[in-house]
């Protein structure tokens, strides 16, 4: 009994494994090295990471948490010499939309609100709707640009998922159309596309700041990381006076619609400094209304149309010839009956003027007279005359889109063409050019570079014309202004006033139109030159077109303002009723 028992006992004690048949050593160690292996490739990893490559996952990381927000600079304030304001910037708001938030959010479930929306932006309700439907995995979309404080607020108060309002600003043009022209106008990113905003677009911008934050999930910022500041656009100062402007803009644009002209306009400047005191054209356009823009209207014609200055040239013809030693102001010349036979062409005066001085062929605007000075002295002379006062060459303005007009240059020259040259045909000028050339002239030859911003540089005035030969001529044409003279019209009661009209014809291809252009062009007062001006209506209509009864009486009425906003006194004892 006992014998089996211990049989048994035995039995299961060999059934047993034993603690070493547990323990397999190469499984052990396949395991090990394998843990070995791994760790090690971690600890590689980490430290390739770490170490050699660290910059791929601070990137991603930065794209996830770091944000960039900029802080744009407001634009610099453009103001008149008095420091009126022509162009203020003002805060407005961009509405924009994500639209991958909107359909996360429910997409157009609450459409009266959208329609809303679509209402008070002004725009059309579906097509609202099909815009962010077209882009809905966008993060960001512009729904409209610079929208009004009250329509921001209403548009806030709608409450729509993934609808956001930006900060920016709008430029606004107080002076509206009146000094549009010369002004310009931004673009919609507040960029100058125009005049003196484009001129100095990188003055009046400045340049924008922007600050670098860490946000977290939540959007919560937990770290400032940078901070650039802003340099606000600087303003500029223009030498302008808005008052003239004002006077000018009104009377041309009457003038436009009284003859059923295409355009006018008028330029005026300051005799002693060259600065640009007024500068309109009509028609015009508001700078604050872009639907109104049209490139007709846009046009600064003072600097951009050149034209044949007609008889507003004769003047300068005179001093030449009396620069170049040919005739003083006792000579006189005979201009027969009125006409005068070269080759097979005629020059012809629109009245008989007989035999005149220097003063009365300005007075009765002689073809015949200035084209026998012509052609008695060296061409290069009245050329000289010419090129010295500013024709042929850009102002200086610094503005976009200025021309220089037409100036020849040619080796041979009939007789006919020497003629025409000198009164005013065969050459071509912009109004800015002959009001700057008669600021020479009343400024006794001494030429100030035309600019309309105030600047402490040098002096670069130069003498060009003899100056008691300039004050001479600027005597005589005192005389047009007076009973008996072309510009009868010009004349300001109680001033002394010299100017010049001209009546040009329009040139086309293979010659001339049946359209004019009226010209007047003058300086005022004699006694004291302050001011030059120059006034252009372009094709008037009906049968009056000449210079002397189109544009004469718009320069007096200008003149007359100019004057006496700029507390000219009157001329004593020179009073006299303007015909």
């Amino acid at each position: 009994m006992n014998g089996k028992k211990q049989k048994k006992a035995t039995n299961k004690k060999k059934s047993q494994p034993s603690e070493s048949s547990l323990f397999i050593h190469w499984r052990f160690r396949v395991v090990l090295i394998s843990v070995i292996l791994v760790f090690g490739a971690l600890v590689a990893r980490v430290g390739y990471i770490q170490i050699i490559e660290p910059d791929n996952l601070i990137k991603q990381g930065d794209l996830r948490s770091v944000r960039v927000k900029a802080m744009p600079s407001a634009r610099g304030i453009i103001s008149d010499r008095n420091d009126e304001p022509l162009a203020v910037s003002v805060p407005v708001q961009a509405v924009w939309a994500d639209p991958a938030t909107i359909f996360k959010k429910g997409g157009f479930a609450e459409r009266d609100r959208w329609y809303a929306l679509a209402d008070v932006l002004g725009l059309e309700r579906q097509g609202l709707l099909d815009k962010i439907e077209k882009n809905k995995t966008r993060r960001f979309i512009y729904l409209q640009r610079q929208v009004s404080p009250a329509m921001a607020k209403y548009i806030g108060e709608l409450k729509l998922s993934g609808i956001g309002l930006k900060s920016e600003s709008r430029r606004y043009y107080p002076a509206g159309e009146v000094s549009a022209h010369l002004v310009g106008v931004t673009g919609i990113d507040g960029h100058g596309l125009e005049g003196v905003e484009r001129s100095y677009d990188k003055w009046l911008t400045g340049e924008a700041g922007k600050r670098i934050i860490r946000k977290d999930r939540y959007g919560r910022v937990v770290e400032n990381i940078a901070l650039e500041e802003r340099e606000l656009g600087k303003p500029l100062q223009l030498t302008i006076d808005q008052r003239l402007q004002a006077i000018a803009f009104r009377a041309i644009k009457q003038a436009v619609a009284d003859y059923r002209a295409t355009s006018g306009s008028a330029v005026m400047i300051d005799v002693k400094t060259g600065a640009i005191l007024a500068m309109v054209n009509a028609p015009s356009y508001n700078p604050n209304n872009r639907s109104s823009r049209q490139s007709f209207t846009m046009r600064n014609r003072v600097i951009t149309d050149s034209l044949e200055p007609g008889s507003t040239v004769k003047p300068f013809v005179v001093l030449a010839a009396m620069e170049a030693g040919i005739a003083d102001e006792l000579t006189v010349i005979d201009t027969e009956n009125g006409m005068m036979q070269i080759g097979g062409s005629r020059v012809r005066d629109t009245s008989k003027v007989g035999k005149a001085d220097l003063a009365k062929i300005l007075q009765k605007s002689s073809n015949v007279g200035v084209a026998k000075l012509a052609l008695e002295m060296p061409l290069e002379a009245l050329l000289g005359m010419y090129s010295s006062v500013g024709f042929g060459q850009t102002s200086g303005l610094n503005l976009v889109g200025e021309t220089t007009g037409i100036f020849p240059n040619r080796r041979r020259w009939s007789r006919f063409e020497i003629a025409t040259l000198a009164f005013g045909y065969g050459i071509s000028i912009t109004p800015v050019q002959l009001a700057h050339a008669y600021a020479t002239l009343a400024n006794a030859g001494v030429y100030q570079p035309v600019h309309i911003i105030e600047n402490n540089q040098q002096d670069l005035s130069k003498q060009v014309l003899d100056h008691d030969i300039a004050e001479k001529v600027l005597h005589m044409m005192e005389g047009v202004t007076k009973p008996g003279g072309t510009a009868t019209r010009a004349a300001v009661p109680g001033y002394r006033i010299a100017a010049k009209t001209g009546t040009s014809r329009i040139a086309k291809a293979g010659g001339y139109s049946d359209e004019y252009v009226a010209v007047t062009a003058g300086a005022a007062p004699v006694s004291n030159p302050r001011v030059s001006l120059v006034v252009i209506i372009n094709e008037p209509q009906g049968d009056q077109y000449y210079g002397g009864s189109v544009a004469a009486p718009v320069f007096s009425e200008i003149m007359k303002g100019a004057l006496q906003i700029l507390n000219v006194p009157p001329d004593e004892n020179q009073f006299q009723k303007s015909n």
